[in-house]
């Protein structure tokens, strides 16, 4: 592969598909070095076992696809990386299905129909969101964000050669747990949280997947110390994109505007999304939109 139109290739879905929402998730997320985001694309660095790359992502307006392209160092992977790219940005989901099962409702239904394109943002490696949902507890999206970022510019290999704003690679399992985290912003039982869940992933104590399915890995992540059901069920949506993962407790389900004034019980939630199994996950993403004022 010598030419950039050998180092393109077009990702087909079903649409509909809401670029905007992808766009809005990564706007709070992009961790920078690592991640870029423009109005009509989004660029990563990666590591796929012992390749390390970049690639990027744009929408193509003419038909229902998104265009790939990604760097001459990812052909030996590119079977792998196109099926984690297509698992990020959810190009697999089956819309009609989905909307038809959620859209009897009552109140979430017409949330649902307005925005019938809202798909499951997933994270590109798995261990990497889980380190962002562990930062995250218990602080803003902006501030998990920033904390992140001093990781990435503590630990993250350089990426070599850079492109684009492209410099680092985010750091790996055993670099995260043999490393001094002085001042890196969180409270010392987190980083203890952090750095133990890190060395178990590195010795392949603990495993991220899904082989035994989505309830055993909650269940195994809920027995580490500091790892509590709300994270677990994060790290099992957005690492996997487990599509009926349903973090019941998260601030955004429980104070969407769909609820009134008053919000509604993590319990209540629980009990009601009971309804919209096997797609509780495709409701949270209904439920954060409208939090959100989408």
């Amino acid at each position: 592969m010598n030419t950039a139109a050998e180092h393109c290739l077009h990702l087909p879905y079903q649409p509909p598909w809401d670029w905007q929402q992808f766009h809005s998730h990564y706007a709070l997320r992009a961790l920078p070095s690592v991640e870029r985001l423009t109005p009509s694309s989004y660029s990563r660095s990666f590591r796929l076992g012992e390749i390390s790359g970049w690639f990027s992502v744009r929408p193509l307006v003419e038909q229902s696809a998104l265009e790939l392209r990604y760097s001459a160092s990812a052909a030996p992977c590119l079977s792998e990386l196109q099926q984690r790219v297509r698992r990020m940005f959810d190009l697999d989901a089956e819309p009609q299905r989905i909307t038809a099962h959620l859209a009897d409702d009552p109140l979430l239904g017409p949330l649902v129909t307005r925005n019938p394109g809202l798909r499951l943002p997933v994270a590109f490696d798995p261990f990497e969101q889980a380190v962002r949902a562990i930062v995250g507890q218990q602080v803003t999206v902006k501030a998990a964000v920033t904390i992140t970022g001093r990781l990435v510019s503590r630990l993250g290999e350089p990426l070599l050669p850079g492109t684009d704003g492209l410099e680092r690679l985010f750091p790996s399992a055993a670099t995260i747990a043999g490393a001094t985290l002085d001042g890196i912003g969180m409270p010392g039982k987190r980083v203890q949280t952090l750095q133990y869940f890190a060395e178990l992933v590195a010795s392949g104590e603990l495993r991220l997947d899904l082989q035994q399915g989505s309830a055993a890995l909650i269940e195994r992540l809920c027995a580490l110390p500091g790892i509590g059901p709300w994270t677990a069920e994060y790290i099992a949506l957005r690492a996997f994109g487990e599509a009926d993962a349903f973090p019941a407790s998260d601030l955004g389900l429980l104070k969407a505007p769909l609820w009134g004034s008053e919000g509604i019980s993590a319990k209540q939630l629980k009990s009601r999304a009971e309804a919209w199994r096997p797609w509780r996950a495709y409701a949270a993403a209904h439920l954060w939109h409208n939090y959100s004022g989408g």
